[in-house]
């Protein structure tokens, strides 16, 4: 079984939930705020493909750089996806939970984490 793990970023409203949330169930799990501890291409590589979704369903399309690099008129494979997210990690879709292998991504509904 794979260890629960939050992968969050400390000043997010939607992280700042879903850890409350989690701690309101007393749930065990780890934290790791990946703005102060970025992720590898390979890490969010794995956390993606555990999820079974593809890299841009990660995306976060209110970020600025979502704009400025021009996704929305762009074609990029998975591994040019990956690379910006681990350069600009605003992009990625926040947050991500991994819990009993199974992964969770942006708003998490209470119900989810049982």
């Amino acid at each position: 079984m794979t260890k629960s793990i939050i992968y969050h970023k400390s000043s997010c409203i939607t992280c700042k939930k879903a850890i409350s949330e989690i701690d309101r169930m007393k749930i065990d799990i780890e934290r790791r705020d990946f703005f102060k501890e970025p992720f590898s291409e390979s890490e969010l590589k794995k956390i993606i493909k555990l999820s079974g979704k593809k890299a841009e369903e990660f995306l976060r399309k209110r970020d600025k750089m979502y704009k400025e690099l021009d996704f929305e008129n762009s074609q990029r494979s998975e591994n040019e996806i990956v690379k910006l997210m681990v350069k600009y990690p605003g992009l990625i879709k926040r947050p991500i939970i991994i819990k009993q292998s199974k992964t969770l991504v942006g708003k998490i509904d209470s119900k989810d984490l049982k």
